[in-house]
């Protein structure tokens, strides 16, 4: 290498490390003084606004709800008892009917006919048995003078019997062919409310036929069958051993309520298929508010349970550790509870653990906590407010 290449390896070299030395400077240096104020009096984070509300004490309705259906108290198929031509309809359809209100009318002559004949024929064989004892009565005298015999008396005494026989199978008769002309008309068998015609006057019915000419309903009372999960059994009979368990029906939406009656009974079968056990619920239904096959949310008190802890659903939340709640310190700032709950109802839940009477909780806002951040209170509500109560 000639000396004039090696001064400018090493003028190059020297400017490469020039310029590292002031890289560095300028990115290690101190900053000045101004920046180094502007820097220290940057703005803190803004207070994330939550809602809170206070734990609170207080009785707490325990209710467990499941899904069911609207039955009539009673349903009765309009059907005739005899073979004939249905001559007048005398309901209109959806009609309230009392007990005992003619409903339709078969024709009854032939019915009619039958009675006849069978009190004609009563009446012959009365004739008859009549002429039979006066005549058994001459032969039991006649014998008694040894005028006639003890044969004549006998088969007398037979006759008689046999038409006695005769007028008491008549008597049945009559009771069967007063019973036809009876079914001819057809009565309401309780109060309820009619439903669609299906048959109409002039049709021949029979018997045998499977379809009914309407459909009479009750729903004064109505019934209501839901179910419930079988795990909640026990408790359920301990309510009923206490007395009447109330229940209350809702619309499907679960926000009108629409009557409130009380358990008839529990299934003697859970259905292993679901784990579930069927009830039977009865409501006096006087605004007819309730229609048989409506669905329906039951809800059912099991029990109320007294001077409970209680913070807003809304308020409980999971974490990886399993659940908690946000709190605010006096001095507004958030800290992580972890919480042991009991059971939810409505928009409260029972706190086993993990709180205080008194007490903020964080019930909107949670997505921008951390542990310590700095809260501003949007608008405090106590649990017992927000329920209603």
């Amino acid at each position: 290498m000639s000396v004039r290449n090696l001064c400018r390896t090493i003028l190059v070299g020297a400017g490469a490390a020039i310029a590292v030395v002031g890289l560095l400077y300028w990115q290690f240096a101190p900053s000045p003084p101004q920046e180094r104020s502007a820097r220290s009096q940057a703005p803190a984070p803004a207070p994330a606004p939550v809602s809170v509300a206070t734990v609170t004490r207080q009785d707490v309705p325990i209710h467990l709800s499941g899904l069911g259906t609207v039955q009539a108290s009673l349903t009765v198929g309009i059907r005739s008892q005899v073979d004939g031509k249905l001559q007048e309809v005398l309901f209109t359809e959806g009609q309230r009917v009392r007990k005992g209100d003619v409903l339709a009318k078969i024709d009854p002559r032939l019915f009619q006919a039958a009675l006849d004949q069978a009190i004609a024929r009563k009446r012959q064989n009365a004739a008859l048995l009549a002429g039979a004892e006066k005549d058994l009565a001459r032969s039991k005298a006649l014998a008694q003078k040894d005028i006639g015999t003890q044969q004549n008396v006998d088969q007398q005494q037979a006759k008689v019997d046999q038409l006695k026989a005769s007028i008491e199978a008549d008597m049945a008769a009559i009771a069967t062919a007063q019973t036809q002309l009876n079914y001819a008309t057809i009565t309401a068998p309780s109060d309820g409310r009619m439903g669609v015609r299906l048959v109409d006057p002039g049709n021949l019915i029979r018997v045998s036929e499977s379809g009914p000419i309407a459909t009479l309903v009750q729903i004064q009372p109505a019934a209501v069958q839901f179910t419930l999960p079988a795990r909640v059994l026990p408790d359920l009979r301990e309510a009923m051993a206490r007395g009447p368990v109330e229940v209350t029906a809702f619309d499907q939406d679960n926000r009108r309520a629409l009557d409130t009656g009380t358990i008839l009974l529990i299934d003697n079968v859970i259905d292993q298929a679901t784990d579930m056990i069927r009830l039977k619920a009865m409501f006096a239904n006087a605004d007819d508010q309730l229609w048989p096959g409506q669905y329906v949310n039951a809800r059912v008190l099991v029990a109320i349970k007294r001077n409970a802890l209680t913070i807003p659903s809304s308020a409980v939340q999971r974490g990886p550790q399993g659940l908690f709640a946000w709190i605010v310190t006096s001095k507004n700032n958030a800290e992580p509870r972890p919480l042991q709950v009991g059971l939810t109802t409505s928009d409260l839940t029972v706190v086993a653990s993990g709180l205080s009477e008194g007490e903020r909780v964080v019930i909107d806002g949670h997505y921008r906590l951390r542990r310590g951040a700095l809260v501003s209170i949007a608008k405090p509500q106590s649990a017992d407010a927000r329920s209603g109560s």
